[in-house]
């Protein structure tokens, strides 16, 4: 199962390697492509529409020079025109009559032929300037000519035609593309093995990351990849391995949490189901020790209430189930009788519990009173169980500007200062040893912020614990 997953992984990562080059290298072909044809336009008009438009300038500028002569004067300024001229080798001169016989040549070769080539016909019929590139059909040459007609009171009386090879013209061009071309290919090498090698930075590091996040998947939380760049692969890789450590984390936390739940659950059903056992079985005969053990079933039925409780109000928390029942109140009275619920219990446990009033009459909030009171009975049970070997608890209310101050201190050992960060945490303990779930700092925390106040926890000065709660007093 393991490899078909890996076989199908790697075939995604060529699958993208495949997408990416496909993709790159269709579009510097269709660039050079585009590239090269523009060069050959321009390349190809350079030579050869060049070298034409150069004919037939010449041409006409020849031709208009024998404008104003008679047939005969034509035919002795071209006889004379032929013997001195002076660029054979690379131009041929041509002198046609009016039905497009050669009768004078610079070179004397063509001198009597009939080449009847379209420049020579287009120029007869229309008495205008024309060219022609094609093969000369005796030599099968390619060859570029222009004619151009010698106009006499209306009448043609003969054509002046140039004609060179374009041999040479044709070997420049193809040398041109061909560097030009090797230039393209070279261009498009470097194109294909860049995104070659700049895929394969980003695909490596993927399918290792894929890797990893499928490990994580299976449950090997904690595992950390290799951070190899500092890019956004590389900070896409730190997330990762971020991930994993706090699933690690949550992991760790929620297996502990299981755990210490399971005992603390089991600790009062172990000691309920004993002692009612016990009574049942009617071997107690002493009415004070019935009443013992009545009293520790209920003692330890309402820490099983308070801490079922807490895990539903986490619950609801986690599930956005939870809500608050708003109405005006007075927090004051609020406090109060949760201090005075608490005062005599705390006394049969050994505990002063001292209550500092404020010199307001009231201090009226908007905030639900269960879930106020829920935390005051929490926050002094919490004060109880890890600060009554200080034997001393006490409460205050006061008001700062626009905010009721509530202040809970005990006098036990305090928090150790590396946990007090944590100390709100969600089934955080740390190195306490007394029974909780760990969760109900974090339901009294999540009640205060409803009421758009502040729970802060530290130690206080002279040993102990202090929480202090700030709620927005309504004006």
């Amino acid at each position: 199962m393991a490899k078909n997953t890996e076989l199908k992984d790697k075939g995604k990562i060529r699958g993208i390697r495949k997408r990416w080059l496909l993709n790159s290298v269709s579009v510097v072909l269709l660039i050079l492509a585009l590239t090269l044809g523009t060069f050959a336009a321009a390349l190809w008009n350079y030579y050869y529409s060049g070298t034409v438009n150069d004919l037939m300038g010449k041409a006409s500028s020849a031709a208009s020079s024998f404008r104003n002569y008679t047939r005969t004067q034509y035919w002795a300024a071209a006889q004379q025109t032929v013997n001195n001229y002076e660029e054979k080798s690379q131009l041929e001169l041509q002198f046609l009559d009016a039905s497009g016989a050669v009768v004078y040549s610079g070179n004397d070769l063509t001198a009597g032929t009939t080449p009847g080539t379209p420049d020579i016909q287009n120029a007869l019929a229309d008495q205008m300037t024309s060219y022609w590139v094609g093969r000369d059909s005796t030599t099968g040459e390619r060859i570029a000519a222009v004619s151009s007609p010698v106009v006499y009171q209306g009448l043609t009386v003969g054509l002046i035609r140039y004609v060179t090879s374009l041999s040479g013209i044709d070997r420049q061009f193809i040398v041109s593309m061909a560097i030009i071309t090797v230039i393209g290919l070279a261009i498009f090498a470097m194109v294909y093995f860049s995104n070659l090698y700049f895929v394969r930075s980003i695909v490596e590091p993927l399918a290792s990351i894929t890797e990893t996040a499928r490990l994580i998947a299976d449950g090997s939380y904690g595992v950390q990849i290799e951070k190899k760049f500092d890019d956004e692969v590389g900070e896409l890789t730190d997330t990762i391995n971020d991930m994993s450590l706090k699933i690690k984390q949550s992991e760790k936390t929620q297996s502990e949490f299981i755990s210490s739940v399971s005992h603390e659950l089991r600790t009062p059903l172990t000691a309920i189901t004993g002692w009612a056992e016990t009574i049942q079985s009617g071997e107690l005969r002493d009415p004070r020790d019935v009443k013992k053990g009545m009293d520790i079933i209920v003692s330890e039925a309402r820490r099983l209430t308070n801490m079922v409780e807490e895990l539903l109000e986490f619950s609801r928390i986690e599930d956005g189930r939870f809500t608050l029942s708003v109405e005006p109140l007075d927090l004051k009275a609020e406090l109060e009788d949760a201090v005075y619920t608490y005062k005599e219990f705390f006394r049969k446990e050994g505990i002063d519990l001292t209550y500092q009033d404020c010199e307001e009459e009231m201090l009226p909030i908007s905030g639900d009173p269960e879930r106020l009171r829920q935390v005051f009975c929490n926050l002094l049970d919490n004060a109880a169980k890890h600060g009554g070997s200080g034997k001393r608890i006490d409460v205050s209310i006061h008001q700062e500007i626009l905010e009721a101050v509530i202040q809970i201190r005990d006098y036990g050992p305090g928090v150790p200062v590396e946990e007090l960060p944590f100390i709100k945490n969600k089934f955080y303990k740390g190195s306490s040893k007394a029974r909780g779930s760990g969760i109900g700092l974090a339901v009294c925390e999540e009640i205060i912020t409803r009421h758009e106040g502040t729970l802060d926890i530290g130690n206080a000065e002279g040993g102990g614990c202090v929480v202090t709660i700030r709620l927005p007093i309504e004006t």
